[in-house]
């Protein structure tokens, strides 16, 4: 609503629009675009569910675990993808990319 305003050549910032239309009883209805990024219809294997959500370990290595997460960036969208020791709790790779395909989980970290 700012900027429009700010188009036709009214110098208004964006709390005393916000003031004005709470006063008047209106609001904006944003519509953000939502990005599918999961095919639950595919035909793929689907992997054996091995740790049975217990996630403790007695050792290092003994078992790991992993996630990807889309997260904002200055730049635009990232996928993080995290493997984690279940014994220690620490991160023991990770990768970054703006496509989350096949080899985001699989990639090594540059040393």
């Amino acid at each position: 609503m700012t900027e429009e305003l700010k188009e036709i050549g009214l110098d208004v910032g964006h709390r005393r629009v916000g003031r004005l239309m709470r006063h008047n009883g209106t609001s904006v209805v944003r519509t953000r675009t939502h990005k599918v990024t999961t095919d639950s219809n595919h035909t793929f294997n689907i992997a054996p569910n091995l740790l049975d959500r217990n996630f403790t370990a007695d050792h290092p290595n003994q078992k790991l675990a992993g996630g990807i997460s889309y997260v904002w960036a200055r730049e635009g969208g990232l996928y993080l993808a995290v493997i984690l020791d279940l014994h220690s709790r620490r991160v023991i790779g990770r990768a970054v990319s703006n496509r989350m395909k096949r080899d985001l989980a699989i990639r090594q970290p540059p040393r």
